[in-house]
Order: structure tokens, then C-alpha cells, then sequence
């Protein structure tokens, strides 16, 4: 069993490699391109900013060119810089008032400075790499503070609407309302009408041709329906009026007091950094939501980098500050149309910048029809939305509308530093108050007296606990239901001691979780020494002894039961920590040697190398396979007894586990099983195939095997277990979709690799004939290499384990029953790769001949 490459015939017209054999490829040469969905989306998103930049830029009081200085700079820059690379920046709507404020108390120079200071403020933020700080605000905050925004925008606009000017306050403005309504102007009130009403009814426009107009954005429908409208009924009304860029104002000196010109830049700093990186975030949700096949464009967009993308946002506003731009920050209108619109790249995002500066130059006679009412009615309809009902029912139901509200209400009224100030006041008191509210309450039933905990027990909840434990009668049976989360040490100590009296003087404690259910909870208890003790303090449907807190401190008596491991899920069950009876350990085990666990990761940490031990060992020889066996019979000597071990994880199991699935099982008991993917993986002890997949019983059929081998079929290669598995899935078990799972540090790849042909023909050796195929195709110049998505492979092995994913899905497709549902369409085949050390998935997508590994979460599947 040979594992050399062929070798290549001098005939051989390809360009050689200059790369060994098995050793990963080189980068491919990487050509600057425009994709076709880049650049249907740059123009969808130009044509909603062009209308939306001179709207906002005649909110603020800013010259007009400014919006489009912002919404060139922004598309640009930030494209380029930008960690979030479909997110689309330019002047947004919630800087409105903050921008206006500046404007009205510094001029238009000093506020172009002060872009400039915030975008060296946002480099300095990205640099310290503090990005991740601003997703710790509470979103009743932020949503509150665009909110009032909103509201601010909108009562302004209202104004020129109705054919005046906006004042320089809210109050303000609602003060001179009724005297702007007595005094209206029907011209501009009607062109605001028909903007609003084209806005209002484009987007719900019925049917084929709904679906076809919709592609035309209904901002840019309404502006141009008013501005066409105005001209052909020759209605005077006030219109942009765009003057010559010669004449256009840059940044100046900034001139002001010190302390008010500091404040000024932390305002901006705060609004433009968070609605950007929430902005980020919310573009990820939108991406990884976004509907198509698994080999789309979409599987190339990957995370957004937040500390990238504040130094993108700072360079934006360092630039369009110096131009004479209004600020810079993510705009959700132009990143969801972005998204919606198909684009794969931040070409999409630059392309749209580029295109907002060829129609400020060439399409100023043009943009100097629209009526000024049409884009107020623009903006204040932008700023209704901003007061979302969706925002304010979800803060409703967690109990957070009071920040929303006080926010809001401080930055209409106050401003928007202020607004926030008192929000993060509010939000604070707040959860200090659910932290320190504790509800105990005492009652009897049936005999049976309840101690019912709702709430947090710290320190100061341990009064009222005591008072309430003392009420309860010496000798009769209680039931303490505890419905939080977490308990100090103080309210530990104070529960544990009452218990030990209690149950001293001839009466029964027991502790429960919510309402008593079996299996309980687990709560965190401070014991004080600098770490949180966790403990189990549900009571299983089968115990009737107290399951009081235990001190974990002390080593358990002999007698101590088995089945108390309080490991927490998805932990190794042969590394668990657990404190076990000394009887059945004569000393610490030791760990396996590094270099005896046969194929390592070279990602692994020395922590994981040492622990590990692969399920499909290298092929030894001679020496090295004696040595093996003196070093794991040392090992066995010291090591607890593996039947202690696994009775142990049973019994925790049937404690523990069995009361919470018992319901589901028995459901599938009766049902039969009815999985919908069969998953083919390799039998590696480090892959549980219900971690990686989130599932549970009766959701996969699952095959395992060294290697994750798939044999061809046919009398001489096949091999019947794992065909009979396939030919059942599919034709009895019907089911939707088939998964070959390989993993890195696979041993059946190395062994692979390094195995030397002739010697003895064991069943390793016969079993892993069926991988010489895989090990063919990487040696194949004339095929594509198997690669991840963001670097190459580390070593041959690595490479090895990707094409060996990849051809197993070839040899699936030979066998009859697949290749039948296939061409009827009811199957599925898939690729994963599973990174060890990582933690990562990699799923196999259709790009560059389907031999692409993309991050899950990056790669588009839907459900």
C-alpha cells in the first residue's frame, strides 16, 4: 500500500508546480473584479443615499454638498477600511441632531473640525481594540436613543413640510407649530403629500409587476415622482440649490469654548461608534439569514471585524471632515438594501461611493429640480421609523420600558448626551433593583410546608431568608424552591446551616429548581475563594434523600455515591475533574505523552496534546508498537479503572439526564425513529457528532468508521456494513440529506501518509484500502485542491483529510439507492470538516469545482 504520488509523464503539457507533493497550495493569484451582484447592489444603494444625503444635509442645516462629501467619503473609505464589509456609512439620520446642535452653536468650519477630532477619536478607539465595549449598552438605550432622534428629526421636518422653517429646539418647534399651521403653504404641503404617499405605497404594490417595480427603490420613486410632479405644474416652491464646489466650505480651526468643543466630540464619538458597530452586527444577522444555495456568493462575506471597522469609521470622518462632509457612520436603510440587493463584497459598498461622486459632478442640474419639501418629507418620514413599535414591544417584555422611555424623553427634551446619561443612570438602578429584589415567601400544603425563593439570593436577601426558614416548624418536611440563578456566599452558608439544623432536630429538607421539577438547577455559589462552586440543587424523580448543597471543599467518604460528577455538558468524560473515592484511585493518573497520541493538530495547545489520544491510531511497527504497549500498561497501573470510570458517567446519566429525556425517548419508542440526515463521520473519540450538530435523539442516523470511509460499491472493494447503512437510510429511513465529517489530526490519514508498502495485511491495512483513492486525487495535478476558506492547509495531513471529505462524497454518489434519490431530488449531499483545536466547523461549498471549506455561519446554509 504505496503512498507515493504517481509520477508525471515528460509529455505532460501543464504548468509544473513549484510546491512539493502533499504539501499545501499556493495562493492563487488574486485580480481585482467586480462581480455582477456588486454592482446591481452599488446602484440600488445609490439611488436610495442620493435622495436620503441632500435630505439629511437639509435637516442639519448643512451646505447640500456636504450629505453628498459624506456619502461619497463613507461609501469609499469605509468600504475600503471597513471591518464590516457589507455595511454601507454616510450621513445617517441619527447624527441629525446631534450635527444640527453643533452647526447652530460653532458654524459650519468649527463642525467640520470637530468631524475630524471624532474620527481621530474612533482611530484611537480602534487601535485600544475597545469596540466589543459598545454591544455592553443596553439596547433599550440605544434603540431609546434613536428613538428620540427620531422624534426630533421628525417635529423639525414637519416644518419645512408644511412650508416654513424648523426652530432650533423640540420645544421650540412645537411652540411655533400652530402658528406654522394657521400659515402653511398648499404648493409645499402637496409635494410633501405625494412624496409621503409614493413612500407609503410603493413597497406594497401587488403581484408580478409589484415584485418587478420593487427592484426600484421607493425613496427614489418619491422624490422623483414630486420633483416631476413640481415641474410640470410649475409650482414655486424652495429647491435645492447646490453651489458651485469652488465655493464649498472645508474645515476649519475649531473655535470655541475647550469643555464645550470636548463634549461635542464625545457626543458624536458615541453616537456615530455605536450606531456603527450595532449597525455591523446587525448586518452579520442580516447576511447569515439571507436565503440561497450552498455554493452562493453569500459564502464568501465573512464576520465583521468591530475594531476594523471603528478604524474605517475614524479614517471616513478624518476625510470627510477635512472636505466638508457631514459625519460618517453606518447606515441601516442603505446596509439592509445593500444586503437585500445581493452584493458579495465591499466592491458593492465602495462602487456606491464612487457613483454618489460622478452624479455630484455631472448631475447637479438635476439635482437642483427637487423641491426641498419632497426631501423634509423624506427625512421626517425616516425619522417616524426610527420610533420603532417592534423595538418598543420587545424592551415591553423585558421589562425595560422605563429606560427606553427616559431616554427617549431626555434626548428630545435635553439632548443627546444628556438623553443617554440619564439612560445608563436609569438602566443601572434598574438592574441593581432585580438584583437586590428578592421575594420569600412561606406557605403549607397537604402537610408539606414550601419555602419559595423567587429572585437573586445575595447577602442582603439573607435576613428575610433566615426569617422565613425560622417559621417553619422543627420536624415536618420542607421544600425550598429556589427560582433564580445565582447565590452568593453568605445565602449558601445561611441555607446550608439552617438545613443541618433542620434536619438535626428530626426533620426532612429537600431543594428544588423552578417549581420543583426534577433534575432542578444549578445555581453558582461564591464560596468565597475567588471562584464560583457549582452545584446541583435539584431533587431527580427518584431520590427521596435531602439534595441539600453539599460542601464540595471536602473529599468524599468511600461511601460517597458514583453517580455524584457535577461536570459541567460536552467535557470529555474520561478528563473529568471530579472528585472520585480515594479507594479506586491509587495515585493522580498521568497523562499520555504528546508524542505517543499518534496524529496531532498543530493548532493544539500543549494543554489538549497531552490529554489526547486519537480512536484511529498510526500503523506501528516493531519497536515503536512494543514501546506503545509498555507505556499504556504503566498507565493502566496508575489510571482509575475504566469500568469505573464509564459506571460513573452512567450513573450520572440515569440521575441527572434520564428524568429530562425519559418523555422523548418513550415518544420515540412508540414512533420509531424518524432521522432526517444520515451523518458519516470518522470514529475519533474528540468528535461527538450531537455537540458539533446541536441535536438530539432520533435527529441523526449516524455511521462511524476509521477514517469516515465511504467504499465504492461492488463485490470486490465494497464493504456491506457501511452500504447496508446507506441503502437503509435512504430507502427505508428516507431520509433528506447524507454528511461525510472529517476532522483534523485524523490518524487514519496519517497512517495513510507514512504507511510503507508490503508488511503484513492487517485489518487496518485492508480497511484502509479505501482511502488510497483520496490520496490519489491530492496527488492529481489535474484536479483542484481541497482548501479552507481564509488560509491554507497546515500540512499534507490536513490537506489529506479535506480531499478525503471531498472523494468519499464521489464514491456516495456510486452507490445505487443515492444516486436514485438524487436524480429525483430527494437527497442531499454535504461536506464538513471539523477543526479540532478550533472548535470550528467548515462546510463544503459549490465554489471553484466544490472543493471550498467556508466557516458555518459564514456559508449560507438554510434550514
Amino acid at each position: 500500500m504505496s503512498a507515493c504520488a504517481p509520477t508525471r509523464t515528460a509529455h505532460s503539457t501543464r504548468t509544473e508546480r513549484t510546491h512539493q507533493p502533499h504539501s499545501p497550495p499556493p495562493a492563487p493569484h488574486r485580480r481585482f473584479r467586480i462581480a455582477g451582484a456588486d454592482l446591481s447592489a452599488a446602484i440600488a444603494v445609490f439611488l436610495i443615499a442620493l435622495p436620503l444625503s441632500l435630505g439629511i444635509a437639509l435637516a442639519t442645516g448643512a451646505p447640500l454638498q456636504a450629505g453628498l462629501v459624506a456619502a461619497a467619503v463613507g461609501g469609499i473609505v469605509t468600504g475600503w477600511i471597513g471591518g464590516s464589509p457589507l455595511q454601507v456609512s454616510g450621513p445617517a439620520a441619527g447624527l441629525t441632531v446631534v450635527t444640527a446642535d453643533l452647526i447652530h452653536r460653532y458654524g459650519w468650519r468649527t463642525t467640520c473640525a470637530i468631524t475630524v477630532l471624532v474620527g481621530l477619536a474612533q482611530l484611537g478607539l480602534g487601535c485600544l481594540r475597545v469596540a466589543r465595549t459598545a454591544l455592553a449598552v443596553s439596547p433599550a438605550i440605544v434603540h431609546g436613543m434613536l428613538a428620540g432622534i427620531g422624534v426630533t428629526i421628525a417635529v423639525a421636518q414637519l416644518h419645512v413640510v408644511l412650508g416654513g422653517s424648523p426652530q432650533s429646539s423640540v420645544l421650540d418647534n412645537l411652540r411655533a407649530l400652530p402658528a406654522q399651521l394657521a400659515g402653511l403653504q398648499p404648493a409645499a404641503v402637496a409635494v410633501s403629500a405625494l412624496t409621503l404617499t409614493l413612500l407609503l405605497l410603493w413597497p406594497r404594490i401587488p403581484g408580478p409587476v409589484g415584485r418587478l417595480l420593487h427592484k426600484v427603490p421607493a425613496a427614489l420613486v418619491a422624490v422623483t415622482g414630486a420633483t416631476a410632479t413640481a415641474a410640470l405644474t410649475g409650482l414655486t416652491l424652495p429647491k435645492v440649490d447646490l453651489p458651485s464646489w469652488s465655493s464649498h466650505a472645508l474645515a476649519g480651526l475649531p473655535e470655541g469654548p475647550v469643555l464645550g468643543l470636548v463634549a461635542a466630540v464625545l457626543t458624536t464619538t458615541l453616537v456615530c461608534s455605536v450606531q456603527s458597530l450595532l449597525g455591523a452586527v446587525a448586518v452579520d444577522k442580516l447576511i447569515a439569514s439571507r436565503p440561497g444555495l450552498l455554493g452562493s456568493h453569500s459564502a464568501r462575506v465573512g464576520r465583521s471585524d468591530l475594531n476594523r471597522e471603528l478604524l474605517g469609521q475614524g479614517a471616513a470622518n478624518i476625510v470627510s471632515g477635512a472636505l466638508g462632509g457631514l459625519p460618517v457612520a453606518g447606515v441601516a436603510v442603505r446596509s439592509s438594501a445593500n444586503v437585500q440587493a445581493g452584493a458579495v463584497s465591499r466592491n458593492s459598498t465602495m462602487l456606491h461611493g464612487v457613483l454618489v461622486v460622478v452624479a455630484a459632478l455631472l448631475m447637479v442640474p438635476i439635482l437642483d429640480l427637487i423641491p426641498l419639501a419632497s426631501l423634509a418629507a423624506l427625512v421626517m418620514a425616516v425619522g417616524i421609523q426610527m420610533v420603532s413599535l417592534h423595538h418598543i414591544r420587545t424592551v415591553t417584555r423585558h421589562r425595560e420600558v422605563l429606560v427606553y422611555a427616559v431616554t427617549t424623553l431626555g434626548v428630545v427634551f435635553l439632548g443627546v448626551l444628556e438623553g443617554v446619561t440619564l439612560g445608563i443612570a436609569v438602566a443601572v438602578a434598574v438592574a441593581l433593583h432585580r438584583l437586590t429584589r428578592t421575594r420569600i415567601r412561606h406557605y403549607e400544603k397537604e402537610g408539606v410546608h414550601h419555602v419559595h425563593v423567587r429572585g437573586q439570593l445575595t447577602f442582603l436577601a439573607v435576613p428575610q431568608l433566615s426569617r422565613t426558614l425560622h417559621l417553619v416548624p422543627q420536624g415536618t418536611h420542607v421544600v425550598v424552591e429556589l427560582d433564580g440563578s445565582f447565590m452568593d456566599h453568605a445565602a449558601y452558608e445561611s441555607l446550608q446551616d439552617w438545613q443541618k439544623s433542620h434536619t438535626a432536630h428530626g426533620g426532612s429538607a429537600e431543594l428544588t429548581g423552578r417549581s420543583g421539577t426534577a433534575g432542578g438547577m444549578e445555581a453558582r455559589a461564591d464560596t468565597g475563594a475567588g471562584t464560583d462552586t457549582c452545584f446541583d440543587i435539584g431533587a431527580g424523580a427518584e431520590e427521596s434523600e435531602s439534595t441539600a448543597p453539599r460542601d464540595l471543599d471536602a473529599v468524599p467518604a468511600a461511601g460517597t455515591a458514583i453517580a455524584d460528577c457535577r461536570c459541567r455538558p460536552w467535557t470529555p468524560w474520561r478528563n473529568h475533574q471530579c472528585e472520585v473515592p480515594r479507594k479506586t484511585t491509587a495515585t493522580t493518573r498521568t497523562p499520555r505523552r504528546a508524542d505517543s497520541a499518534g496524529a496531532a493538530d498543530s493548532t493544539e495547545t500543549p494543554d489538549t496534546a497531552q490529554r489526547k489520544e486519537t480512536a484511529e491510531p498510526t500503523v506501528p511497527t516493531g519497536p515503536t508498537r512494543h514501546a506503545e504497549r509498555t507505556e499504556h500498561a504503566e498507565h493502566a497501573e496508575h489510571a482509575e479503572p475504566s469500568g469505573h470510570q464509564l459506571v460513573r458517567g452512567i450513573s450520572a446519566f440515569q440521575r441527572n439526564t434520564a428524568p429530562l429525556v425519559r418523555g422523548e425517548l418513550a415518544r420515540l419508542a412508540r414512533e420509531g425513529q424518524r432521522p432526517t440526515q444520515l451523518f458519516l463521520t470518522c470514529a475519533d473519540s474528540r468528535l461527538v457528532t450531537s455537540m458539533i450538530t446541536s441535536s438530539g435523539p432520533g435527529d441523526l442516523f449516524v455511521v462511524r468508521n476509521v477514517g469516515n470511509l465511504v467504499p465504492p460499491p461492488g463485490e470486490e472493494s465494497g464493504d456491506d456494513s457501511v452500504a447496508a447503512a446507506i441503502e437503509y437510510a435512504v430507502d427505508v429511513l428516507k431520509v433528506r440529506s447524507i454528511t461525510v465529517c472529517g476532522h483534523s489530526g485524523c490518524g487514519a490519514m496519517q497512517a495513510l501518509l507514512t504507511s510503507e508498502p508490503g508488511g503484513p495485511r492487517t485489518p487496518l491495512k485492508r480497511w484502509l484500502r479505501h482511502g488510497l483513492p483520496s490520496l490519489e486525487r491530492m496527488a492529481d495535478e489535474g484536479r483542484p485542491w481541497a482548501r479552507l476558506a481564509g488560509r491554507t492547509p497546515v500540512d499534507a495531513a490536513e490537506q489529506l483529510c479535506l480531499t478525503n471529505v471531498v472523494q468519499q462524497l464521489e464514491h456516495l454518489r456510486a452507490h445505487e439507492s443515492v444516486a436514485r434519490a438524487l436524480r429525483a431530488g430527494a437527497l442531499e449531499l454535504h461536506g464538513l470538516y471539523f477543526h479540532v483545536g478550533e472548535a470550528q466547523t467548515y462546510l463544503l461549498t459549490g465554489e471553484s469545482g466544490g472543493e471550498l471549506f467556508d466557516h458555518v455561519g459564514v456559508a449560507d446554509l438554510t434550514a
